[in-house]
């Protein structure tokens, strides 16, 4: 591969990205918020800038978290983690199974009880992520939320992947394209 790095532009901060090879054919850009807070700080203002109103945040643990917990801090509403493993302290959980492009393996999500409780007191629930690609993940958050008798009024990210880019139904910040072993940006847009 020619390329090592894409170079991205958000909300006038720029960035270089690591490719990471998914197979032989198709790399991705590397997108990580941890330990970057300047970037954080400015991705959770641009996105709340464009946001529908809310009562409530909700995003798939676990490169999401850092961008939520911000978004909620200026915004000053609750936010919520989908965990991805079923810890001691849920008692009765809900759960959805997901497959996304970043992870090898089906995942489950899981929300606790007081979760569902307050998805049930909030009715405009917001979903946010770091990256929407396939938009397995946020299909996911957004079953979990329907379960918990919720009601979705956005899916927000920062950056749309490949064809995400081509959906109506996702607002984000910047396009974030794949890339041939070659390093050549490929321009698939979802129909």
């Amino acid at each position: 591969m020619n390329r090592k790095v894409y170079q991205i532009q958000i909300g006038g901060l720029t960035r270089d990205l690591k490719l990471c090879k998914v197979d032989e054919n198709l790399y991705i850009a590397g997108f990580i918020m941890f330990g970057d807070v300047e970037l954080t700080k400015e991705c959770a203002k641009s996105l709340l800038e464009l946001a529908p109103d809310f009562d409530l945040l909700i995003t798939a643990e676990s490169k999401g978290i850092p961008l939520i917990y911000e978004m909620a801090r200026q915004s000053g509403k609750p936010y919520l983690v989908a965990r991805k493993n079923k810890k001691l302290y849920m008692d009765d959980p809900i759960s959805v199974e997901v497959k996304s492009i970043t992870t090898e393996f089906v995942q489950t999500l899981y929300l606790d009880k007081s979760d569902v409780a307050l998805i049930g007191l909030s009715p405009k629930v917001l979903i946010v992520d770091d990256v929407i690609s396939t938009g397995e993940s946020i299909k996911m958050v957004e079953k979990l939320i329907k379960c918990a008798g919720g009601n979705v009024v956005g899916r927000m990210t920062v950056l749309a992947e490949g064809a995400a880019r081509g959906r109506k139904d996702i607002t984000f910040l910047a396009y974030l394209p794949l890339f041939d072993a070659q390093g050549k940006e490929q321009f698939e847009v979802q129909t």
